[in-house]
């Protein structure tokens, strides 16, 4: 792959205002002796671990559990889909673990893409996540967020659709400005939500315990009874789960923020991972405790129903639960979000604007307002919870590409330095797997698939005119239009353009060169 983009520090005149030494010589105070400015490691281990299972744990373990119980019909078979699940995701996670320590760049799958396949795919992935994965999903995110707070205000009817959206567009806004502040901020409100969410679920698994120790396991007796062997049906129970379990990969967003990513990236999932699954399987046992398959196939809201029949005058604990663990996924999904496009910008597939820093806080501010304002866009939209269904596809296919491009580099670069390195079982294993979840979108939604497909490839034209054709034969009134932009950008924004941490990006270069 040739590589993409020179990443090289504004000039001072045309950076920023310039008060008081700001600027020494091109160089904004507080960037390195080498006259670069770069992102901040700034992420702990534990702030990894928040980040990974903040992200994990979304609003559907409380509110939806019930997919992998329709398709499976009984509360055995369903456990042992939940668990089956979270093994692959394990799989998933230990693959971006090597990947993430090999090619020590942010965003995730896009970054990976890039380095194993090229500019265009990788261009066609950052596509799909602009108009569709990361707008739809946080904008989604901020409207259950919304909806579980105005709930204790109308609770016999239906809150009002524009107070709903302007607490969620609220929401991403705060959150937005909390993570331009600085990155400490982000990674606090995700470690106190996450912190949270985890102790709503463990009251929720001991009141399951208790129950059991009590005496009350009649829907445990013959538990595989009456369970759905159908291999479609056993096919989209587990593509049920493992939508829950998404959200695996998002610390390989942030790589370059991490400190000391070879050992705290992989050591972050590893611990991660297990917590998730022992914590979704545990919760969805004490469900089945305290509800029969009726009720629970019945609710809207399991972790509510639950909480109604168990916590009594506490039962309000549940909705605001729900409410928290919203907001914490919706500050790791801007986090990760940004960055993707930040990324993108820096390597020449986004404007230059999106890859700028702020000179003092060290935060992507450009790239955390463009974010913003897409989830702003997208929450204008009446019937965005049809959005969703468009990018399944697109998603695992992604993904499943991304672990192929680690097998074509174990092939293509033997000698190149990985500080971990699983057996070849793991991503043969995963890229498999990724084929059933390519198909099982394709067999079950069939229509909606095809219509994510063709926005992924309505990216195509958009690549060959804003990539492929050199900026010297573009149209002067858009290059003229860019560079005033970009410039004012820059100068309200108060940000310069960053680089790559000079280390990694020889390395990488040494590698493709040899």
């Amino acid at each position: 792959m040739q590589n993409s983009a020179k990443y090289t520090v504004a000039p001072t005149e045309e950076s920023a205002p310039s008060p008081s030494g700001t600027f020494i010589n091109g160089t904004a105070e507080g960037s390195d002796d080498s006259g670069s400015m770069k992102l901040k490691k700034e992420i702990s281990l534990l702030n990894g671990i928040c980040l990974i299972v903040g992200n994990m744990i979304g609003s559907g373990i409380f509110v939806s559990p019930k997919g992998v119980l329709m398709y499976s019909a009984s509360y055995g078979l369903s456990l042992v889909v939940w668990a089956v699940g979270g093994l692959f995701s394990v799989f998933g996670a230990l693959c971006y673990a090597e990947l993430g320590t090999t090619i020590k760049k942010s965003g995730a799958s896009y970054a990976y893409i890039l380095e194993a396949f090229g500019g265009f795919v990788a261009f066609i992935r950052l596509w799909t996540s602009l108009l569709i994965i990361e707008p739809t999903s946080q904008a989604i995110i901020a409207i259950t967020f919304a909806n579980y707070m105005v709930q204790p205000i109308f609770p016999t009817c239906e809150s009002p659709y524009a107070a709903n959206r302007m607490i969620a567009a609220a929401c991403i806004c705060l959150l937005t400005f909390v993570n331009c502040a600085y990155v400490k901020w982000g990674t606090r409100v995700q470690d106190i939500f996450t912190y949270a969410k985890v102790l709503a679920l463990i009251a929720v698994i001991i009141a399951g315990i208790v129950k059991i120790c009590q005496g009350q396991s009649e829907h445990f007796e013959d538990s595989f009874a009456g369970s759905s062997y159908n291999p479609g049906d056993i096919a989209l129970a587990l593509y049920s789960a493992l939508f829950s379990y998404s959200g695996w990969d998002t610390l390989n967003f942030v790589t370059e923020e991490i400190k000391n990513p070879e050992r705290n990236l992989p050591l972050a999932i590893g611990i991660s991972m297990p917590i998730v699954t022992i914590i979704y399987i545990m919760t969805n046992v004490a469900y089945y405790t305290v509800l029969d398959m009726r009720a629970i196939l019945s609710s809207d809201a399991v972790a509510v129903t639950f909480a109604d029949q168990i916590f009594g005058i506490f039962n309000w604990t549940i909705p605001l639960a729900v409410a928290l663990s919203c907001f914490g996924g919706l500050n790791a999904s801007i986090l990760a979000a940004s960055r993707l496009f930040f990324v993108g910008s820096r390597e020449g597939h986004l404007p230059d604007a999106i890859c700028m820093i702020h000179v003092k806080r060290y935060t992507p501010v450009p790239a955390l307002l463009f974010n913003g304002a897409m989830a702003l866009i997208y929450l204008c939209v009446e019937d965005i919870f049809q959005l969703i269904n468009y990018y399944s596809f697109s998603y695992w296919f992604f993904v499943g590409l991304s672990i192929a491009g680690q097998l074509y580099l174990r092939w293509k670069q033997p000698k190149r330095p990985r500080p971990l390195k699983l057996s070849i079982i793991f991503p043969i294993t995963f890229c498999l797997c990724t084929i059933f979840l390519v198909a099982v979108p394709l067999y079950s939604d069939t229509i909606n698939s095809l219509i994510g497909i063709g926005i992924a490839l309505s990216g195509v034209p958009v690549y060959f005119l804003a990539v492929v054709i050199p900026e010297r034969k573009k149209p002067r009134w858009i290059r003229d239009t860019v560079a005033s932009a970009t410039k004012y950008i820059q100068i309200i924004c108060y940000s310069v353009i960053t680089e790559m941490d000079k280390d990694d990006d020889d390395k990488d270069q040494d590698h493709k060169s040899s």
